[in-house]
């Protein structure tokens, strides 16, 4: 079987690079969606037992909802910087494709545009979570019922303040690239 070392190859076009940095880079981000991965088997397994032991005890498990919760909302951002990564957002590709084919560098400069205000948009909501986690991990905040079952909520406030730093500093990533390619108008995917 044939490697092949073109540039224009999917992983090339993913952002995926040889350089030392960019690997350890990309090993970060794909690590964290592979947690936001194994969090999903984690949540399927806690719905599923709790609704085992609905139909056989008559009662919920303690901590489901609360639980659920944020383990849905620290999946989302654990796989956010990849999906920036892969350019795999929803948005609308109406006017950007065909500036980009007419205009290589004024599709570049409006796509590092976009990635700017992705980054400021992230950063603004990881200074937020950053308060949030302070508040969380100086008052002891928990969730569950006292004498039940209980949980600390910092270590899902800490995984989601670094899913969402990890996503903004990949939107930097992806504006300094289109920013590169504005310079020499190659299509930077």
């Amino acid at each position: 079987m044939k490697t092949e070392k073109n540039p224009n190859s999917a992983r090339a076009k993913r952002g995926h690079s040889g350089h030392g940095i960019a690997r350890i880079w990309a090993f970060v981000v794909e690590g964290l969606a592979v947690i936001g991965t194994l969090m999903i088997g984690v949540l399927m397994v806690i719905i599923c037992s709790d609704i085992i032991f609905r139909n056989l005890l008559g009662a919920s498990l303690p901590l489901v909802s609360e639980l659920g919760a944020l383990v849905l909302v620290m999946i989302v951002y654990l796989q956010l910087a990849t999906t920036v990564r892969a350019n795999r957002l929803a948005r609308t590709e109406i006017f950007l494709p065909p500036i980009k084919r007419r205009f290589p560098k004024l599709g570049a400069l409006i796509a590092a545009l976009f990635n700017l205000v992705g980054a400021a948009m992230l950063g603004l909501i990881a200074w937020s979570t950053l308060r949030i986690f302070e508040k969380d991990f100086n008052s002891g905040e928990f969730i569950g019922v006292t004498g039940i079952a209980t949980l600390p909520t910092w270590p899902f406030r800490a995984m989601i303040l670094l899913g969402v730093t990890v996503a903004a500093i990949e939107f930097i990533v992806r504006a300094a690239s289109n920013l590169r390619t504005s310079d020499t108008g190659a299509d930077p995917r």
